[in-house]
């Protein structure tokens, strides 16, 4: 129990760590109401995604992630519930993987099957110009790239159902 325990903090710690790290790139907190910040990152699968070019003037929903987080299996599949039912409606996802390496992050995606597009952040910047603290943390973007929810982290699959839906409005 104590060396689960120690393993989750020092896991916490090092994850803080590195978003804390300098890209760069100023620090913000990027709110309800804000521009979604650019940004281009590899693709776990191959290529590039740019924001907000790749989006064409759709909803997007960009969530952080890491292989660490207790709570980021069972959300990633909630989330992808959510795009199933709404791609076809114009609905947009990205997972994004802060701080960590493609074989750590593809190994996460193979074991809990979800088919939106996984980026690469490796460094943390993209993490770092959003304003990201803590896994996970959940923005809702919408056509506009305007910030319209934003959750730091854990949520039910209702929450996320609520917030994508009220994009496609």
């Amino acid at each position: 129990m104590m060396n689960a325990l120690l393993k989750s903090l020092v896991a916490i710690l090092l994850a803080v760590s590195v978003l804390a790290c300098d890209s760069g790139a100023p620090a913000v907190n990027v709110n309800i109401g804000a521009a979604a910040p650019a940004f281009r990152a590899p693709q776990l699968t191959a290529g590039e995604l740019e924001f907000p070019a790749a989006m064409a003037g759709r909803p997007l929903v960009i969530r952080f992630w890491a292989d660490w987080c207790k709570y980021c299996e069972a959300e990633m599949q909630a989330i992808e519930v959510v795009y199933q039912r709404h791609r076809e409606k114009g609905l947009n996802v990205v997972a994004i993987n802060a701080g960590q390496d493609r074989a750590t992050a593809a190994a996460f995606v193979k074991k809990i099957g979800v088919t939106y597009p996984v980026l690469l952040d490796e460094p943390s910047a993209i993490a770092k110009r959003y304003g990201v603290v803590g896994l996970p943390t959940t923005f809702f973007v919408d056509a506009g790239g305007i910030v319209r929810g934003k959750i730091v982290g854990e949520a039910d699959a209702a929450t996320f159902e609520r917030e994508a839906v009220a994009l496609l409005k």
